[in-house]
């Protein structure tokens, strides 16, 4: 099962939502979580990771992944060779159990030998494709082959519009 994750920013609040869906292919999404916060933290330069990931932990308390998950977030897993991005904190937060992909939509850096370069349809600007816990060519692969003709999937789309809401 696959688990996608965004979080959308109020004034004060910040909403965070997941969608479960069957596989890379899936059109449909089986399940939606969500949840809104107070925002934890401000945002600081570099370490968004602060921000954002207390409002991933939030959600996931009420969600009982299966032991088969992968779980995807937008942004990125690793942003250079020796440091994490979100993605890679969550991966710790839970105990290296389940493989984290990051898929973000700017480039953040050019030294990072886990990102890889995903074009989607006819578009001339690539996701960014990360991860820990799983092989990022085998995630380069999905991201490629996920429902939808566009640059970004449409499942990913739909979360992000739901986060919007």
């Amino acid at each position: 099962m696959i688990y996608a994750f965004d979080t959308y920013y109020k004034e004060k609040t910040a909403k965070t939502v997941c969608v479960k869906f069957r596989n890379w292919e899936s059109e449909s999404i089986l399940e939606i979580f969500q949840e809104e916060i107070t925002i934890p933290g401000n945002y600081e330069s570099g370490s968004f990771y602060k921000r954002e990931l207390p409002c991933l932990l939030s959600l996931l308390e009420k969600i009982n992944l299966e032991e088969d998950a992968i779980l995807i977030v937008d942004g990125y897993v690793t942003l250079t060779k020796t440091k994490d991005g979100l993605g890679g904190y969550l991966y710790h937060a839970l105990n290296e159990k389940y493989p984290i992909i990051g898929v973000a939509k700017n480039d953040f850096s050019d030294e990072n030998p886990n990102k890889r370069e995903v074009f989607r349809g006819e578009s001339k600007k690539p996701l960014f494709v990360t991860s820990k816990g799983i092989d990022v060519d085998f995630c380069e692969n999905m991201i490629k082959i996920m429902h939808g003709k566009y640059r970004i999937p449409t499942i990913l789309k739909k979360l992000d519009q739901f986060s919007r809401e």
